[in-house]
This record gives C-alpha cells, structure tokens and sequence, in this order.
C-alpha cells in the first residue's frame, strides 16, 4: 500500500510538473486560442448595455480613429502634475479599443467596459446599464465628450514665450527657467478634429435671378439619413439614401436682397420700395467629408396614430462607397463654366452634366457600358470580391476621390420598445501586417463572437455603417507633404 501511494505521489507530481511547463512555454491557453482563430474579445453584459458594447467593437475596427486617440493623450503621458486618480474618457476609450483590436495583450476572454459608463458620469452623462439605450445616441455622447475634453485642455502659451515656440529644439525645462511659471506643452493634436468631423454645405439659390447667398458651413460627426418611401420591385440603397438627403427642396416667402437691388435701380427720384420676396432653391452638399465616416440610417417612423414604428426594410450597401457626387465643390463662373464645357464636352465628369451634380441614376454611362457600380447595388462578382476595390472594372468612376472602405456595421434586432444590437466587424489585422485591412468579418453579440462571410455583413439590416476613406499613392504623398508644411 506505501508503494503504491508513492507511485501515485510522484505521478502527481510529474503531472504537475509538465502542467507547469506548459504553461510557461504556451501561456494562457485562451489568449492564444483566441488569437489563432483571428477573434477578438467579446464584452460582458451589465444589464442592458448591448448598445455600448456593438458602438465599442464598431469603433475598435476604426485604426484612424484609435491612432487618434493615441496621439490626442500623448500629452498625459508626460504631464507630471495631473492626479493619478484624475480619469480622462480619451485613456479609457483608448484602453477598451486597443484591447479590442487586439492590439493590448489581454488574458481574458470577455471585457469589462463599465469604467466607460463611471468617465461618462464624470462628463455628466447620467447613462444607466439596466435601461436600454441607443447605440447612435451614444456614439454622439462621446464624440462631444471627446471634444469637451479637447477644449479644456491650454491651447495658448504665455506672451513672453511665444517666439519661443519657434525653437523646437528647446526643452521642456529650458523653457519653464525662462518663464514665471510652468509652460504647458503645445501640441498639435490638441487643436486637431477627431476623424469621424465633417461639414455641410447649405447652399441657397434664388429662382429669379440665380443670385446664390453666401455658403453656410454646419459641422456633422454622423450622416443621419432618413430611408425615403420604397418604390414597388425597385431595391432600396444607400445611394437613395443620400440623394435623398441632399436633395434640393424649395423655400418660398425668402427676402432677396438682389432682386430687392435689381428692382431698386429701375426706379427713379429714390422711391423707397419693399423688399422683394421670391422662392429660394436649398440645398446641402457634404464641404467636408472625415476620414472617417458614420452613417446612421434612420429606421424609426410614426403611424397615423402617433406611434412610433421601426422601419425593417433592408437597405442595400456595399463594401467601398463612393462620396464624390455628394462632394461639394465651388461653383464656377457661368462665362468660364460655358466655355469649359464647350472645350471639355467629351470629358465631362462622370456623374455630373454641365458642371452640375446629378443623382446616381441619371449620371450617363459611357456608350455602350452598362453601369456595374452604384453605392449599394453592384455586381454579384463584386461583392465576392476579397478586400480590394477594381477600380477598372468601373470606368465611370476609375479614380474616385473620396473612397471609402466598409469597416463595420451595428444592426438591431427588435422594435422601437426593446431588441438587442450586434456588430460585423473586420477582424483585426495580424501582427506581421499591422497596417494591412483583413477581410475576414466576426459577427459578436455581447461576449458571443464568431466568423461570418461578408455576403452575411451585405446581407444584414444596418442601423450604422462605420466607412474608413482609401487614400492613393498620389493623396498620402500629398498628405505627407501638408504634414511637412
């Protein structure tokens, strides 16, 4: 009997043995098994915080958006009198998004974001875990939040030490012995928007004399378009969409100062006249598209009786968007504008006549060309297609400005009075490769996360659409360029 309880001991203790050095040698079996199938982690339901989590993987797939954030708290790093228990949303959200692109090494399976919920309580944003919420509303809590936190922070040095911000290669100490107190550091990135900023153009032209008021810039960090009415056998896209959005309408009853002018002139011995009201035609155009671009298609609408509804109607997107027809650009005067037409007849822009933008479907192919590619209907061929753009499979538009490229998408299942939301996301890229785009997609569902094809992803209801731009050899040449200057 001692020797077999012997034997039994030193099983064990060889048993334990080889556990342990497997351990040291693989590691935490998890992280490496996650790892190997390309997944990231999933995150942990605190109550009703779905919304939270799909808006947190949607933006984890985002690189311009967490190189941002990296550079935006570069400064916290150095900055030695800030508390340690001072919490900022920018570290938290860098946190959480690092860890879920993979780029943090973690041994856990499934996050924890509720440090997220405790900063937005510092901003004071009152966001309960057990209520349900909205994943859009979120999406612009942060982005305002982002940009309060960016205006708090010093953007003005002192007035004895501005000719010292020309000598870069002055340190940080040199300058506090030269000045009455400690200079914060002036950065850049400070003054910089976050990637998701844009602006619209509105843009009013009387219908009498085509007198245009001057440009109104308005900023956006979403596009919100609303799904317009369904036409019977005709699918509904993305591209409906946004011609819908920044479709002219008429504003009538508007004070025209020109034709006020114009009818001033006609009259004689300085007769005091009224104004002159006619009917203006509006317009918006994107003045400034991000690098990265959140679309929110509007699914909520109201019955006769007052209720509200969801809209479920599959809009049809694709995996790169073109923004160039939305592009607004400056309008050219009509002398120049006739005889650039004249001379330039054959090489008008694709999806334009006359210099004038014109919806998707009335842009004229080139003759005998079918037109393959519209922003959410295109070929089947195209769709099976593994993360590159054709672009020459397109010649109407062979070299499109303002390409984006489809990073993730936040659906929601349910009605407007409860549901769940779930995230496509990329897959992040692998280590060797960090700036390459992965085409494989995961489906997650709260701390569920699996693989899906991207005819799933195409396939899907979207509620958000999260596009990164595609910028060519010629544009990061230039953008490096800018960046000297």
């Amino acid at each position: 009997r001692y020797k077999v309880m012997k034997n039994w001991g030193v099983i064990g203790g060889v048993a334990a043995a080889l556990a342990a050095g497997m351990y040291v040698l693989w590691g935490p079996i998890t992280e490496r098994k996650r790892r190997r199938k390309g997944l990231v982690p999933g995150l942990l339901n605190l109550g009703n915080t779905c919304f939270m989590n799909s808006l947190l993987q949607g933006l984890s797939s985002c690189p311009s958006f967490i190189k941002w954030l990296e550079e935006f708290t570069a400064q916290y790093k150095t900055d030695q009198q800030q508390p340690t228990e001072h919490r900022h949303l920018s570290l938290t959200l860098l946190h959480l998004l690092r860890a879920l692109s993979c780029q943090e090494a973690t041994e856990d399976d499934v996050l924890d974001a509720s440090c997220l919920l405790e900063v937005l309580r510092m901003y004071r944003w009152q966001i309960s875990s057990f209520e349900e919420q909205d994943a859009h509303e979120l999406f612009h809590v942060l982005t305002s939040s982002l940009e309060d936190e960016r205006d708090r922070q010093p953007r003005v040095t002192h007035l004895f030490d501005v000719h010292l911000l020309e000598q870069p290669e002055i340190t940080q100490k040199q300058i506090s012995c030269r000045t009455r107190g400690s200079l914060p550091p002036v950065s850049n990135h400070w003054k910089s928007q976050h990637p998701f900023h844009g602006r619209l153009t509105s843009n009013m032209v009387c219908k009498h004399c085509e007198h245009q008021s001057p440009v109104r810039y308005d900023t956006f960090d979403s596009l919100s378009l609303s799904i317009p009415a369904a036409v019977w056998g005709r699918p509904m896209t993305l591209d409906h969409c946004l011609h819908h959005f920044i479709s002219s309408e008429s504003v009538k009853d508007v004070v025209c100062d020109n034709c006020t002018k114009i009818q001033a002139e006609g009259i004689l011995n300085g007769q005091s006249i009224e104004n002159q009201r006619t009917t203006f035609v509006k317009q918006l155009k994107l003045g400034k598209l991000p690098q990265c671009l959140c679309i929110h298609l509007q699914r909520l609408s109201w019955s006769n009786q007052g209720t509200p509804l969801k809209r479920h109607e599959h809009v049809q997107f694709n995996e790169f968007l073109i923004m160039d027809i939305y592009k607004y650009h400056i309008p050219v005067h009509k002398s120049s504008q006739n005889e650039l037409n004249q001379k330039n007849s054959e090489e008008t822009t694709p999806g334009t006549k006359e210099g004038i933008t014109v919806k998707p479907s009335d842009a004229e192919p080139p003759s005998g060309t079918k037109p393959l590619f519209m922003n959410g209907a295109c070929s089947s061929s195209f769709l099976m297609s593994s993360g590159t753009f054709p672009l020459a499979a397109f010649p109407e538009c062979s070299s499109p400005v303002y390409l984006y490229r489809l990073m993730a998408v936040v659906v929601h299942h349910g009605d407007m009075h409860s549901g769940h939301f779930v995230t496509y996301r990329r897959s992040p890229p692998s280590p060797k490769n960090p700036v390459s785009v992965s085409s494989q997609w995961l489906w997650i569902s709260d701390d569920t996360v699996r693989k899906a094809s991207l005819q799933e992803v195409l396939s899907s209801s979207a509620y958000l659409l999260f596009y990164e731009r595609v910028h060519s050899r010629v544009q990061h040449q230039s953008l490096e360029l800018r960046a000297e200057e």
